[in-house]
């Protein structure tokens, strides 16, 4: 009977499966033989012997399989198709199941190479980042810095600005700020070149202190604002005109105290209120 081992095979076989079993015995062939025959897995055959259609993939694979295991016996296909679908009857047809996939966990691990490599890069952008932003070894010409408004205090009860402090000779910090966009060169006495850029308005550039008779080159001195320990001296020009001048605190102390001669532009007469130039700076005119 159906589901039954094939010791216990009927006499007369009734079912599709045990007429197989029954062709296959009578030619004493081995199961194996008929898979190898028909490339069909030996456990599915089984299951058709033993009429477990259940554990096929579909309907469709059971009647495919048991007529291939008609013909490799040399049974009449057609009758045994017919009686095989009176069998299974109203079965209802179910998808083949998904093949299945053998997932290798360690192929999802990168390689040591990779994981490697991944870290030099990482490290080297750090250091790159760091170089950037720490140093100005990329970056050429000196860091740009906030301007400062300079202003000189007028007295509410004089017309005449109070005068600062003069810087002691042979000391002091010297600071050339740009008024508008303006070129310059900055040498030392041996003609190292200690600063040379197109400034833009606002920018500015503290001379070091240590320069040997530091000498500035510019063909708009009228752009460019003299400071000496954060006041005003006299410009190094008024118009378009190349001009070199030394530019060490003693040499601008031999020219005029500080805050004592008027920005380059602004008209030299007396007024109550400060002028404002064009970086920002308010000056007053005695």
């Amino acid at each position: 009977m159906e589901g039954e081992p094939a010791d216990n095979a009927t006499l007369f076989p009734a079912t599709v499966g045990e007429k197989l079993r029954a062709a296959r015995e009578a030619q004493k062939l081995e199961l194996s033989e008929i898979a190898s025959r028909t490339r069909i897995p030996q456990r599915h055959l089984e299951a058709i012997e033993n009429g477990n259609y259940a554990g096929l993939p579909s309907v469709t694979y059971a009647m495919g399989f048991a007529k291939s295991y008609a013909r490799a016996v040399g049974a009449d296909e057609v009758a045994l198709g017919r009686q095989l679908r009176e069998e299974i009857g109203d079965r209802l047809e179910r998808p083949a199941p998904p093949p299945a996939y053998d997932f290798d966990e360690r192929s999802r691990v990168p390689s040591s190479g990779i994981a490697w490599t991944g870290a030099i890069v990482a490290i080297l952008v750090l250091i790159g980042v760091g170089l950037w932003y720490g140093t100005n070894l990329f970056r050429g010409g000196a860091p740009a810095e906030e301007p400062v408004a300079i202003e000189n205090v007028v007295d509410a009860g004089n017309t005449a600005a109070a005068a600062p402090t003069p810087a002691p000779i042979g000391g002091g910090q010297v600071t050339l700020v740009a008024i508008d966009t303006v070129w310059l060169r900055v040498t030392d006495a041996s003609g190292k070149r200690l600063f040379e850029k197109e400034m833009a308005a606002g920018e500015r550039y503290d001379v070091p202190a240590d320069a040997d008779r530091p000498r500035v080159r510019t063909g708009r001195p009228d752009r460019l604002q003299v400071l000496l320990n954060g006041s005003n001296v006299a410009p190094l020009g008024t118009g378009v005109e190349t001009v070199e001048a030394d530019v060490s605190a003693a040499a601008l102390q031999a020219r005029g105290q500080p805050g004592a001669a008027p920005q380059p532009g602004a008209p030299a007469t007396p007024s109550a209120a400060p002028e404002e130039t064009p970086a920002g700076n308010a000056i007053a005119f005695p």
